[in-house]
Parts: structure tokens; sequence; C-alpha cells
């Protein structure tokens, strides 16, 4: 606890955490991948959504929907808390532009390429609605990253405070990719599952 205490006083002039627009955006950030989860493992389940909507493929359509505009909307929360920071320039000329932009370029690429490469059923959770790829991606950005989506989507928060020059905001991006890697010890296992009983079907039915 005391050396708790002791980065929270070092942060202290750096980072606002009396704002609500700060807590509002942790709150976002941690409701996206624990919501999805949740809801994709009661359809996994239950298929709830797919009674809803009459087919998989339309539910998994609408759960991508939902995805896309939750996440548009935590990323405008995200901006508002960083208005209500301190601002403090972390970076010196020409490179308080450079790099942010760069950051920002690479981790677009990685999130971009990666739902390229996917599809929509693959990128927004399709295989709990029983939609299963025929096999692994191995393309980029999937040679160079096992995650390129998170870890883009984590370069772009990273790249939006130091283009603000919002100290905060760099919290908050450590708080998006602890996040993230909480939920993939979720989803990572739960969806090797999936696959690892299709492939077991499949080998029984060779047999």
């Amino acid at each position: 606890m005391e050396s708790l205490q002791k980065i929270l006083d070092n942060l202290d002039g750096l980072v606002d955490f009396n704002q609500q627009s700060f807590l509002i955006s942790l709150a976002a950030i941690t409701f996206n991948p624990t919501a999805w989860n949740i809801v994709a493992r009661n359809e996994y389940r239950n298929k709830t959504i797919t009674r809803i909507f009459g087919s998989p493929r339309n539910g998994c359509y609408f759960l991508a929907l939902m995805i896309f505009s939750f996440g548009i909307l935590r990323d405008h929360l995200y901006q508002r808390a960083l208005q209500d920071q301190p601002r403090l320039p972390m970076l010196p000329e020409p490179y308080n532009v450079l790099i942010p932009a760069a950051l920002f370029f690479a981790g677009q690429t990685f999130v971009v390429t990666s739902t390229y490469a996917l599809g929509i059923t693959g990128t927004f959770l399709g295989d709990y609605f029983g939609i299963l790829m025929n096999d692994r991606v191995t393309g980029f950005p999937f040679n160079v990253l096992r995650d390129p989506m998170y870890v883009g989507s984590t370069m772009c928060f990273a790249a939006t405070a130091l283009w603000y020059e919002r100290p905060a905001g760099l919290f908050i991006t450590a708080f998006v990719y602890i996040t993230y890697i909480i939920a993939l010890r979720f989803e990572g296992p739960f969806t090797d599952m999936i696959y690892s009983k299709r492939a077991k079907a499949s080998s029984k039915r060779s047999n």
C-alpha cells in the first residue's frame, strides 16, 4: 500500500484522478471487453442473440455493430477525459508531432489490416456464434503480432496522449493494456476450446 501511495503522490499534478470524465473513461475501457466476453459466452451456450435475429450471421453482425459503436463512444470519452487533464509537453519539437503521428498510423494499420484479414465474423466473435474460420490466419499482421488488434488499439491510445500532451493519457493507456491482457486470458483459452471441439468432432467423423 505504501508503494502504491508513493506512485500516486508522484503522479499528483500530472493526473487529476478526481475528474469525473477520467473515471468515466476508465469505466468505458473496462466495460467493452468485459461485456463482449460475457455476451459472447452466453451466445455460445444459449444462442440468445441468434434466436432474436433468426440466424448466427445476423446475430454476429448485430454484435459487431454494437462493439464498433461502443468502441467509438469509448474513444470519444477518452478524448473528453484528456481535455480535462493537465497538459505537459513530453516530447521536444518536431518529435511531439512525428512520434504520435507515426505511432497512430502504425496502430491503425494493425487494427485495419487485422480486421480485413479476419473479416467481420472473424473479428467480432463469430466463433461464439458457430461461425468458425477454416484455417488460422497467418499473414500480416498476424505474422508480426499475436494480437495485432489489441496492440494497435493500445498504440493509438498512447499516440493520442502524446499528441494532446496529456500525461494522464499515458496512465489510461497503461490501464488499457492491462485490461486487454486480462481479457485475453479469458478470451484466448475459450476460443481455443471452441476450435479444439471442432477438430475433435471432425476427427470422429473421419474415423
